[in-house]
């Protein structure tokens, strides 16, 4: 008795949506289930792994998880299916990977812990930014 293996087909949209549509798809997305705190980070030249970080607030693991499905909702409209989606048993951090674009979305507790928003921006302030913290007195 041998079972034939199963063969998962995959493919590609030809061509595949730019990043700046698979964007706004997923801004929609969030809008569309109402997240909180949305924030868009370009990590162009800081990640190979993906261009843009999209990371959004729920109010409870249920909506977290809803925020996420929708997410993956609007990415198939557009003939993106997700490399990737991590975190749903949980749901208090669901990660959606659409290769350009990766979406997190957290509780704001779970949100406030891993500080992504912080680790991602580091070095992108102007050091004469903030003058107060090693500004004129400090250089004396």
């Amino acid at each position: 008795m041998s079972s034939q293996a199963q063969v998962i087909k995959t493919r590609l949209p030809s061509p595949p949506p730019s990043a700046e549509a698979l964007l706004k798809a997923v801004h929609d997305a969030v809008e569309n289930l109402k997240a909180k705190d949305v924030v868009e980070i370009d990590v162009r030249g800081k990640s190979t792994v993906t261009d843009h970080l999209v990371i959004a607030s729920g109010t409870s693991t249920r909506h977290v998880k809803s925020i996420a499905d929708e997410v993956v909702r609007f990415a198939k409209q557009l003939d993106v299916m997700p490399l990737g989606v991590e975190g749903e048993r949980e749901a208090e951090w669901v990660l959606v990977d659409l290769g350009d674009v990766v979406v997190h979305v957290m509780l704001p507790r779970v949100r406030e812990f891993y500080a992504l928003e912080r680790l991602w921006t580091v070095g992108d302030q102007h050091p004469d930014a903030d003058e107060t913290v090693g500004g004129a007195e400090g250089r004396r």
